[in-house]
């Protein structure tokens, strides 16, 4: 059974979106590639864009 992106979102917010700190989350997105965000913060490079995603929808 495929999880939705809705799915995703909810799961998230349960663990606190991969305990990253936004502030420094959305000053590094600006200047660095998905692969040196991932490698910063521990996170697979889906992750990474799956944090992108539910940064800017909300």
């Amino acid at each position: 059974m495929r999880a939705s992106d809705k799915n995703d979102q909810v799961n998230l917010t349960g663990k606190q979106v991969f305990g990253v700190d936004f502030h420094d989350f959305i000053e590094k997105q600006e200047n660095a590639s998905l692969f040196e965000l991932a490698s910063e913060y521990g996170l697979s490079i889906g992750e990474v864009r799956k944090l992108k995603k539910h940064l800017f929808r909300s």
